[in-house]
């Protein structure tokens, strides 16, 4: 049996990415065409840097004309997504599709579910006069306490106010919330079973693993090809597959509130390149004290960061199943 490599700071660089992108688009190729026996694929892309080198992987698996990009803006979105998705697209000769998915979430009462619990919280909200977002402290998962949101209001002039979100109505704002992520899914299989295509995910192994997606959401897909690589891998199949630097250099966020919001601060709570190796430290059973050294953090800290790990693992393995089906 091989040993375990010391843990370091270099551990999740891939030392060969030409031969990561050949194996992850040769098994795309393999699953779409002869697994699915599907024709092309269809990709959300939104800007972001998992769906680009998305995109990117699928082009190299079954070449630009059997590949569609599929951008879903609504009117909560950032302008710059849909203009770096467009870029995407161009620099893949993909053919694309825009489809503003602003009136369907009106028709399923969204924006007004989610700002009836939005006004409880801030009775001034009213979202022509502010901006809103919801999201965690940072330094909790290092403290090892519970994650606690707080939901924040923005008004014109850029002042800020924020208050601890109660349970009911961060649930309800999630909820509404989430009918973002499952309009898109519809609209993706609108265009995938239009063009007997399959649908292509881009979670990347956090995403999936800590559960940041959204059940029958972005969570809904055929394959993930990008599933089992940690963020900065993916930064690393970036640069490789050549995204366009623009990409590369956004911050990521999630670009579902109107107020912007980084990933880091409305779910992960730690920086990426320090998540991505805490992350494998602790699902390689690491020792804290050598993980400690590494990262410069006390022993105290990288047990409480493991801690919460486990209790988000735990708390999202309700989105990793599949129905229960009763025989």
């Amino acid at each position: 049996m091989l040993s375990k490599p010391s843990f370091s700071k270099d551990i999740l660089k891939i030392k060969d990415t030409e031969a990561v992108v050949n194996s992850i688009s040769n098994k795309l190729r393999e699953d779409i065409i002869h697994v699915l026996k599907r024709k092309g694929c269809v990709v959300g892309i939104s800007g972001g840097i998992d769906s680009s080198v998305t995109l990117a992987l699928a082009v190299r698996a079954m070449g630009s004309s059997r590949v569609k990009g599929i951008m879903l803006p609504e009117k909560d979105s950032s302008p710059e997504s849909l203009k770096l998705a467009k870029l995407l697209a161009d620099k893949f000769d993909v053919q694309y599709e825009v489809e503003d998915i602003s009136r369907a979430l009106e028709g399923l009462n969204c924006y007004n579910r989610r700002d009836d619990a939005v006004k409880r919280i801030f009775p001034e909200y009213n979202p022509k006069d502010f901006k809103f977002k919801i999201e965690l402290k940072s330094n909790d998962v290092i403290k090892n306490l519970p994650p606690v949101f707080y939901a924040t209001i923005v008004d014109v002039n850029g002042l800020e106010k924020s208050k601890r979100l109660p349970t009911g109505e961060y649930l309800q704002i999630m909820a509404a919330s989430n009918f973002k992520q499952r309009s898109r899914m519809s609209m993706l299989y609108y265009y995938a079973e239009k063009n007997h295509y399959t649908v292509i995910g881009t979670p990347n192994k956090h995403e999936v693993k800590q559960g940041f997606f959204v059940k029958y959401g972005d969570g809904g897909a055929d394959i993930m090809p990008i599933g089992h690589l940690y963020k900065t891998q993916v930064y690393q199949l970036a640069t490789y597959l050549e995204v366009p630097e623009e990409i590369i250099n956004r911050t990521p966020t999630t670009d579902t509130y109107s107020a912007e919001q980084t990933q880091e601060d409305f779910f992960f709570q730690l920086p990426f390149e320090t998540l991505d190796l805490m992350w494998h430290a602790w699902e390689n059973k690491y020792p804290i004290n050598e993980v400690a050294s590494v990262m410069g953090y006390s022993t105290k800290e990288v047990a409480n960061i493991f801690a919460n790990f486990k209790r988000k693992s735990k708390t999202t393995e309700y989105l990793r199943l599949q129905p229960i089906v009763y025989v």
